[in-house]
């Protein structure tokens, strides 16, 4: 792949997180042909140049290569197995790269279905939300071949970070490793709420508390980070659902359950986080677990932001 002759790339589920992967995709000059069960959300894209295909066999047909980022793995297989799905299109010694948080079995089916057809399978979830995939940084974890991994690697670093794309294995290994992320990361948000709402309750300063955590050998991303949005701005993350946020976990509890590794810790953060999705709904932020806690403390946990920097009285 060179700069100069840029592979037709077609994408496949234009939600919050294939919107920003294809606008960047596209603002690089790849060209796109683009499906989703929404037409509108192809609006921007096809106004700027984009290709719009009625079905998955459609986009594949058209395209050099062919990426899925689906919310669920029997949406994933649908639309590459089904009727009217990529294998319908893609040729043979096609590309198809599965983007989505998933399972290794869907992807492992296709492979063992389509031998004959030498097709390039590769597991490529991503990391970073819906804030990396708009601004091109997300983090991306690459399974499959290396030699696979590398061609089409030009693709990957118009949505991520060159320097955190990583080729993590064989077959499955990118599935397992965005789980096993994503499990942490919600443990660490289950931790970090339980944490700040008990000092609080004993009488500490939430910022102080939180400058303690941050200084302490029992700091994270998160404590000093992510957890920010909330505490600053009340912002739970609706850009990922809680109806999402519960699938990954049970995906990820299933892999374990697959390993014969027992996960009890794992099973209690996907208890809170049910929990929060009967309190708040499908559609909450992915971080709304938080709101169980402060619910319990009797007050949203709230620090002010920083003014910005160039405010009157404000050292820069």
């Amino acid at each position: 792949m060179t700069s100069e002759q840029k592979p037709t790339v077609g994408f496949i589920g234009l939600g919050s997180m294939g919107t920003g992967m294809t606008r960047n995709l596209q603002e690089s000059g790849f060209p796109l042909v683009v499906h989703d069960l929404r037409r509108e959300s192809a609006d921007a894209l096809v106004g700027g140049g984009a290709r719009w295909a009625d079905s998955a066999a459609e986009t594949a047909a058209e395209s050099d290569l062919v990426i899925t980022m689906l919310p669920t793995p029997r949406i994933v297989a649908d639309a590459v197995s089904g009727p009217g799905g990529i294998l319908e299109g893609i040729r043979d010694g096609g590309t198809w790269i599965d983007m989505s948080t998933s399972v290794p079995e869907v992807a492992d089916a296709v492979r063992e279905a389509t031998r004959h057809r030498a097709l390039r399978i590769l597991d490529a979830p991503v990391s970073g939300m819906s804030a990396g995939a708009a601004t091109g940084t997300l983090q991306i974890f690459v399974g499959g071949d290396a030699a696979d991994a590398a061609r089409v690697r030009p693709v990957l670093e118009a949505m991520g970070d060159p320097d955190r794309i990583l080729h993590v294995g064989g077959h499955g290994a990118g599935y397992a490793v965005k789980l096993m992320i994503n499990q942490l990361w919600f443990s660490h948000l289950v931790a970090t709420a339980e944490v700040l709402s008990v000092g609080v309750a004993a009488g500490v300063d939430l910022g102080v508390l939180r400058d303690a955590l941050v200084a302490s050998p029992a700091n994270s991303h998160l404590v000093e980070h992510d957890v920010l949005s909330i505490l600053h701005r009340g912002d739970y993350d609706e850009g990922f659902a809680m109806a999402l946020a519960c699938k990954d976990l049970g995906l990820s509890i299933d892999l374990a359950r697959s390993t014969g590794i027992s996960v009890e810790l794992s099973g209690l953060v996907e208890q809170v986080f049910r929990r929060a999705r009967n309190a708040y709904g499908d559609r909450a932020g992915e971080m709304s677990p938080f709101r169980l806690y402060e619910d319990l403390v009797g007050a949203p946990l709230r620090i002010p932001a920083p003014a910005p920097a160039g405010t009157p009285g404000v050292v820069a």
